[in-house]
């Protein structure tokens, strides 16, 4: 496919994610402060049937807001339903996953410093993680152990366990970590698909019929609103994930996975008890001290290479370096087969473009050794601690023709 056109696929696509996301996960937390924040309505909406009910102030207008215990005594016209913001944000996300990581499979997905996979292979893993995710979650929720919140919710981290680390064994760092994010989004839209949405429709058919609403449907679509509400935040700190290498090129990318999806499923925990009026600013506090241990724990340690020896290298070297082994890319002019435009602007094909992107080098290269992309030309050990002594030195060295 011609690059061109598939940036803009890409680009149009990761744009309607993003705003079906926003629209989805809004939603949801929308209704999560709602529910929480009703209060005991006065007896004459009791007597309606109105279980709680809300007053709020937005946009120069007030609002009254009630929420039935089972049913109204007519139904309205006009139902308005949510489900398209969730199939949208994950049909949206799956034809992006396709457009970068399996037409770009090459590029994106196979690392063969981790597995040697061809492109099929790598797809069908893929595909077959995210199908066999959502199933194992299913059946997982169709056993005793969904009444059993703490030992159902120990039994699903044993699982991302399991795929972090395998998913980590076969694919490059994004890759792995898109997957993991792509396996939270298909469980999510799947709860919203299987059975909160046939609950739903389940309730409105049996008040319709004017039979009794079956109570079970209810308590399946809150057990898996409830799960879903906890997995937003890990699945938008995923989403953003690709732009951070120290965590998914670090040597154990798979565990700071898990630890940014338990520190922020439990930061999620903080507002849902504060929506009920409970407020425990300890659960933040914690939330914080275990992202700044976890920075500090994978904080890049001086490489010993890089210390080895205290001669600074010549900067005619270090450029010799730079320019074979990242300016296919990063250069006014690639010659990179994928790459048609120097990525995020970084233009190294002199000293001077050196020394004004170091601190770049220095995180993508040395810090975290996610460039050059895929170590695809070849730069060695020996060269990474050359240009690491030189950055350290302060990337001295004279411009051309001064």
């Amino acid at each position: 496919m011609d690059a061109y056109i598939l940036d803009w696929l890409q680009l149009i696509f990761r744009w309607l994610h993003v705003i079906t996301g926003i629209a989805w996960i809004g939603a949801s937390f929308y209704f999560v402060w709602l529910d929480n924040h009703l209060e005991a309505p006065p007896r004459w909406k009791v007597d309606k049937g109105i279980k709680g009910d809300l007053w709020a102030i937005h946009g120069g207008g007030i609002y009254e807001v009630a929420k039935y215990q089972m049913a109204p005594e007519k139904m309205p016209e006009t139902l308005h339903w949510f489900k398209w913001e969730a199939y949208s944000t994950w049909l949206t996300g799956m034809v992006l996953l396709v457009l970068v990581f399996y037409v770009g499979a090459d590029a994106y997905l196979i690392d063969t410093r981790v597995a040697e996979l061809t492109q099929l292979q790598a797809i069908g893993i893929g595909l077959g993680s995210l199908l066999a995710g959502w199933l194992l979650y299913e059946l997982l929720c169709a056993t005793p152990l969904a009444g059993k919140g703490y030992l159902l919710g120990l039994t699903l981290v044993v699982l991302a366990v399991a795929f972090s680390w395998g998913l980590t064994q076969l694919f490059s760092g994004r890759g792995a970590y898109i997957h993991m994010g792509a396996i939270i989004g298909t469980i999510m839209a799947g709860n919203v698909f299987r059975v909160i949405m046939p609950s739903q429709r389940a309730l409105v058919a049996a008040i319709e019929s004017g039979s009794e609403p079956d109570p079970s449907w209810g308590a399946k679509a809150k057990l898996r609103s409830t799960h879903n509400n906890y997995l937003t935040l890990p699945l938008l700190f995923i989403m953003i994930s690709n732009h951070y290498p120290m965590t998914y090129a670090h040597k154990y990318n798979w565990i700071i996975l898990l630890a940014i999806i338990a520190i922020s499923a439990f930061a999620r925990h903080y507002f849902n008890l504060r929506h009920r009026g409970i407020n425990k600013p300890i659960i933040l506090v914690v939330s914080l001290l275990a992202t700044a241990a976890l920075a500090w724990a994978i904080m890049p340690r001086p490489s010993p290479m890089a210390t080895a020896s205290a001669t600074v290298p010549d900067a005619a070297r270090v450029e010799a370096i730079i320019v074979q082994r990242c300016a296919t890319c990063h250069s006014a002019t690639p010659t990179d087969d994928v790459f048609q435009v120097a990525p995020g602007g970084v233009i190294l094909d002199d000293l001077q473009g050196m020394q004004r992107w170091a601190q770049r080098i220095q995180a993508r290269t040395i810090d975290a050794p996610d460039m050059p992309f895929m170590n695809k030309t070849n730069m060695t050990d020996e060269e990474r601690a050359i240009v690491s002594r030189w950055l350290a030195a302060g990337a001295p060295g004279e411009l051309h023709g001064e």
